[in-house]
């Protein structure tokens, strides 16, 4: 399975490339774009203000360009945060999207129509502090309009970004948690 896989707010870390590893190690071929162009960031505030700097149609823009080489044959998304907020926007208008992974975020569901039956798969903290409630309600609601096939797996007590062990909000157990389900999603597609 091709895979392309986009960063949070603190760019391309260590992390990411640890998560590439082990998606690698299941057999899939994986793409991590800097979308950061070698920028990383070292709190939630830093990222926020390199997003801004850049500018997130510019950052939609780059996460497309990356994807393009591979979409042909039918791509799997797959992010963090930010990142899962871009792969969803490009999936949603991928007609070729064979699966779209999403870790600690989501993003809006436009009024346009997602590849047919979509499989989904959300992983979040829970509580999130970027992802209300609501939201969620409202974004799980929107992607079953648009056509995809969701499933939404909350991890309580984990902090927002709990699949990065080099930052505070790490969780083993709800990352290795979240991985096993995670691989056994992508294993189906």
């Amino acid at each position: 399975m091709n895979i392309l896989l986009l960063h949070s707010t603190y760019g391309l870390r260590p992390a990411v490339h640890a998560a590439a590893d082990r998606l690698r190690a299941a057999g899939h071929e994986v793409r991590v774009p800097d979308l950061f162009d070698g920028q990383t960031a070292g709190s939630t505030e830093e990222g926020r203000a390199l997003m801004e700097g850049i500018g997130r149609d510019e950052l939609l823009r780059r996460a497309a360009l990356a994807a393009a080489p591979l979409s042909e044959a039918g791509l799997v998304y797959a992010g963090f945060s930010l990142g899962a907020a871009l792969a969803q926007d490009v999936a949603l208008a991928d007609e070729k999207a064979r699966g779209l992974l999403l870790l600690h975020g989501t993003s809006d569901v436009p009024g346009t129509v997602a590849p047919e039956d979509l499989p989904v798969q959300l992983h979040l903290a829970e509580p999130d502090p970027f992802e209300s409630e609501d939201w969620l309600n409202a974004w799980y609601l929107r992607m079953l309009r648009a056509g995809a096939d969701v499933e939404v797996h909350r991890h309580p007590g984990a902090g927002h970004l709990f699949t990065d062990q080099g930052l505070d909000d790490w969780d083993e157990e709800a990352a290795e948690r979240a991985w096993r389900v995670a691989l056994g999603f992508l294993g189906t597609l």
